[in-house]
């Protein structure tokens, strides 16, 4: 299999390193899985812009999902990002545990959600009925499943990107799911 050099700032088109030079100056370092984007003059951008769009879902909310999508599909970089967002957003090591295994004892709503993205991504869209009730009843709307399947194909992206290139993982490294977690 080939392997992928994580590309430098010189490496890449004068487009991306304007992006670099704002993610640096945003973050403080521009990600392995980013900088791997940027391969491609267009899909940095394109994937930032997507990534950063407006959604009816909150910046937890958003957690929930990329949590326990990446967990489905099993992408250890993206579970590792995902595991410091989700604590600046204020989810425990523990919550974010159960958020990666597709549940959330912790909140009712966040847990009709994380059902459903994980429901989603196992069945490739075909979500199940009982799945899809439960989220409706939970309190959210059309407009929070639509921006919910988006948010599931945006990170499947990236846990493809990863999955397929093995970039390293330059954030504290996700611990393994208990077995009776998943």
């Amino acid at each position: 299999m080939s392997t992928f050099k994580v590309p430098t700032r010189k490496e890449v088109s004068t487009n991306n390193q304007a992006i670099f030079d704002n993610l640096q100056s945003k973050l403080g370092f521009v990600p392995n899985l980013y900088a791997t984007y940027a391969y491609s003059d267009n899909a940095l951008s394109n994937y930032l812009t997507f990534s950063g769009a407006k959604t009816s879902l909150s910046a937890k909310e958003k957690e929930v999902v990329n949590l326990a999508v990446s967990q489905v599909n099993n992408c250890i970089y993206c579970l590792s990002a995902h595991t410091a967002i989700g604590k600046m957003n204020g989810f425990s090591d523990a919550e974010i545990l159960e958020l990666r295994s597709g549940n959330a004892s912790f909140d009712h709503k966040l847990d009709a959600l994380a059902r459903l993205s994980k429901n989603i991504t196992e069945n490739r869209g075909r979500t199940e009925a009982d799945v899809l009730d439960n989220f409706f009843a939970a309190g959210y709307t059309k407009e929070n499943l639509i921006d919910t399947i988006a948010l599931v194909g945006d990170k499947t992206i990236s846990n493809y990107i990863h999955s397929t290139t093995q970039v390293p993982v330059d954030f504290p490294v996700a611990q393994p799911l208990e077995a009776e977690l998943v």
